[in-house]
């Protein structure tokens, strides 16, 4: 059946492929890796100080999401969540258009940190978070390379839906005008 038929738009080079398989792969292993030396270097609840006052590694186990809400949660919450996080992407992947560079690029590294969030919850049970800032006296939660990375992707996702609007908006105005 013709996947045009169906709604997908999907229309990848075998070396796009490689380079976002490439993306998924250095994202998890990078984050892998830096919780790894966190975990081998640092005691829970250890501090060092990087900058004064700003930039800290501080060593935790997280068993909650993003800003440790849901601490304490069931993990089944968090595997069937991420699951369906996952699926969510994929459908949202197949459904891009070629030109939409930046929301392809960004999801793949939404898939990258979910993943790397994922096999730590599946190892351990918690998530191992060692970043922390302290921005203008506001003591910013604690995360890691694979939370930094579903950030990115989200941003760039949604820098790209706001580039699209404001050219929806831009040739709408051009053709409001010349009416």
């Amino acid at each position: 059946m013709d996947s045009k038929k169906k709604g997908i738009t999907l229309e990848l080079k075998k070396k796009d492929i490689i380079l976002y398989m490439i993306v998924i792969v250095f994202v998890l292993l990078g984050d892998q890796l830096t919780k790894y030396l966190a975990d081998r270097m640092m005691i829970l609840q250890q501090s060092y100080e990087i900058i004064d006052g700003f930039f800290y590694f501080t060593y935790v186990h997280n068993t909650g999401a993003a800003w440790s809400i849901l601490q304490g949660g069931s993990m089944w919450f968090f595997y069937i969540t991420t699951i369906i996080a996952l699926i969510a992407i994929a459908y949202f992947f197949v459904h891009t258009k070629p030109h939409e560079l930046l929301t392809r690029f960004g999801l793949v590294l939404v898939v990258g940190g979910a993943l790397g969030n994922f096999l730590d919850r599946l190892m351990f049970g918690y998530v191992r978070d060692f970043i922390h800032f302290y921005i203008f006296n506001y003591d910013f939660p604690i995360f890691n390379i694979a939370d930094v990375a579903v950030c990115l992707g989200l941003g760039l996702v949604i820098l790209e839906i706001l580039i699209q609007e404001y050219r929806i908006w831009k040739l709408s105005k051009e053709l409001s005008q010349k009416k």
